[in-house]
């Protein structure tokens, strides 16, 4: 058995969610990927994977293995950049975890200056609304995290945002602009159960006053619609579904244009904080440096264009 190969077809299956999917990831057939597995398992003499018809699920020694595993294969990779790259020209991937809303939003917009200025420098970027848990897996994972956020990382911070409440202007024509709090109890919630309001308990959604002249309020609202899907919540906002809480950045597109509204401007749902964690790896590679020195510059210019309206 080749088992860095193993380690590789192993760390594979579980980023694409499958044996299938890994098999055409790396062009191979699905009984090699399979057999390789099955060799490493019984290699260790643990099984790493639980297996259904539908998805692969990691064992607690599976996810144990998985931690070790992409540690040794990123140092890997780290030696053989080293040795190939000249003083000009970094090499290698650089292995970046983020939730789905900051990949499309605030990643994507930056693949192509990125890819101008690093040629030979490739992304592989995993998705998942719950990124801060997963911090050690990968080279940078960028999280959203409450403003009181205290956890143990090594981060850099990139921006700070409010959570505000917004709905289409159809939407409040047909039911009415509240103008209080406690006027949402009329309304249709699109609620987000995802990372970012995850703290809410059932319907009810909390309001804080913008200058902190008023206790906090909580209303508890009909939910007309619930997901971790910023996207889905987003459409529905703009189709003149409901109410929703988003990320005032991420609406400024639509508040400029007017296709949304900001409801009730004296309150907001909540304050976030966007950073940019590191494992805690005792060195970081040159390549991962790299990303996160772009992540740092290119952030101010993205937060200004997409707050002006026009995003890149």
């Amino acid at each position: 058995m080749d088992r860095l190969q193993a380690m590789k077809v192993f760390a594979r299956v579980v980023d694409e969610g499958g044996f299938a999917a890994a098999a055409r990831a790396m062009d191979l057939s699905p009984p090699v990927v399979t057999r390789m597995v099955a060799d490493l398992e019984r290699h260790l003499n643990t099984r790493l994977l639980q297996r259904t018809t539908r998805k692969v699920a990691l064992t607690a020694a599976g996810l144990a293995y998985l931690q070790r595993v992409r540690a040794i294969l990123f140092e890997i990779e780290d030696a053989e950049a080293a040795a190939a790259a000249s003083t000009r020209d970094l090499q290698g991937t650089v292995h970046v975890l983020a939730p789905p809303v900051l990949a499309t939003y605030f990643l994507a917009p930056l693949m192509a200056p990125w890819r101008a200025r690093h040629p030979r420098l490739v992304l592989d970027i995993a998705t998942d609304n719950f990124a801060s848990t997963r911090v050690e897996a990968f080279d940078l994972t960028l999280m959203v995290v409450p403003e009181d956020y205290d956890g143990n990382i090594v981060a850099r911070t990139l921006l700070h945002g409010e959570a505000i409440v917004v709905a289409a202007p159809g939407y409040l024509q047909r039911m009415g602009v509240p103008r209080q709090p406690e006027d949402l109890v009329r309304h249709h919630y699109l609620r987000d159960n995802g990372q970012l309001v995850s703290a809410q308990a059932g319907r009810r959604l909390r309001l804080q006053s913008v200058q902190g002249d008023a206790r906090a309020q909580e209303v508890d609202m009909p939910v007309a619609l619930q997901s971790v899907s910023t996207d889905l919540l987003l459409r529905a906002a703009l189709d003149g579904l409901g109410v929703a809480v988003m990320a005032r950045l991420l609406v400024a597109p639509y508040l400029a244009s007017g296709a949304l509204v900001h409801v009730l401007p004296g309150w907001v749902h909540s304050r976030y904080t966007v950073y940019a964690a590191l494992p805690t790896r005792r060195m970081l590679p040159a390549r991962t440096k790299a990303f996160l020195d772009f992540v740092i510059e290119q952030t101010p210019q993205a937060v200004a264009e997409r707050e002006s309206g026009h995003p890149a």
